[in-house]
């Protein structure tokens, strides 16, 4: 199977793991030479941590795996990929432009977006085939991660759902399948609970520790939901905030702290502090 990934970053180089570990070819595209060779280190990281955890299947080298994998600034590098995921930032006007790219690179290539939050419909609005898109909602750490959520757009070729069920079967993960909507099911679910834990931080309720404790141990959470937002990362969880709250109404609407956080640069563990120090 070729597989394609447009962006590099922490979830395409997870992608581009996961596929590698089935046998695929994978080809990345990046924006900029550098942006390319700093997408393989991170793949090669990935990998190599996979092999001291022996997370590999077969006990595959990683630098066998990596004869797999090609990186380019070029997004010709996708032109015979059989699948392209996009995986760049949550913003719906790039995604429609790298999307647009990757149709005209390979117009016969199945898509997929990496997208936690926004319309499937709208994005494949922006193509010549919009049947051909469909969203793939990986996890961060994808490597490790169980869940893979289909999202299935107003347009969405039946064909496509069944070959994307296929795929993550493929991955080892578990696929759950949904309608487009706002926030899907994960995001919607998710990023409620921890607006309301951010603001019973704000509100002096209860530590941030102590709150993702209550969830931890109480609901059998295997992260509480601030911990998990500063992996997430904080910049991300407004975003999304942001765009439920103009979609589905005030219940969404970020508390103040995590305005404040974001505007300091407290991103979570990327930036080392969030709701935690890292």
């Amino acid at each position: 199977m070729k597989v394609g990934v447009y962006g590099g970053g922490r979830m395409g180089a997870g992608i581009a793991h996961a596929f590698l570990l089935t046998g695929a070819e994978v080809d990345i595209a990046e924006a900029s030479e550098a942006a390319a060779e700093a997408a393989r280190d991170r793949v090669a990281t990935s990998l190599a941590k996979a092999a001291q955890r022996q997370a590999i299947p077969g006990g595959a080298a990683p630098e066998e795996l990596l004869t797999h994998l090609t990186v380019g600034s070029d997004p010709a590098v996708l032109c015979d990929a059989e699948v392209i995921v996009e995986a760049v930032p949550e913003d719906a006007a790039l995604k429609k432009t790298v999307l647009q790219t990757c149709s005209q690179q390979a117009p016969d290539a199945w898509l997929a977006s990496n997208t936690s939050s926004l319309s499937i419909t709208e994005l494949a609005a922006a193509l010549p085939s919009p049947e051909r898109l469909i969203g793939l909602h990986f996890f961060n750490p994808v490597p490790a991660s169980e869940l893979v959520e289909i999202v299935v757009g107003k347009d969405t070729a039946p064909e496509l759902v069944e070959q994307a069920t296929g795929w993550v079967q493929q991955l080892g993960k578990t696929a759950i399948t949904v309608q487009d909507s706002p926030g899907f099911a994960s995001s919607r679910l998710g990023v409620f609970l921890a607006l309301e834990a951010m603001r019973m931080v704000q509100d002096g309720v209860a530590s941030a520790a102590d709150v993702d404790t209550a969830m931890t141990l109480g609901y059998r959470h295997p992260t509480g939901p601030l911990r998990t937002t500063d992996i997430v990362g904080l910049d991300v969880r407004l975003a999304i905030a942001e765009h439920l709250a103009r979609e589905l109404g005030d219940r969404f609407e970020p508390p103040q702290i995590l305005r404040d956080k974001v505007a300091a640069g407290e991103l979570g563990r990327k930036s080392g502090k969030g709701f935690y120090q890292w």
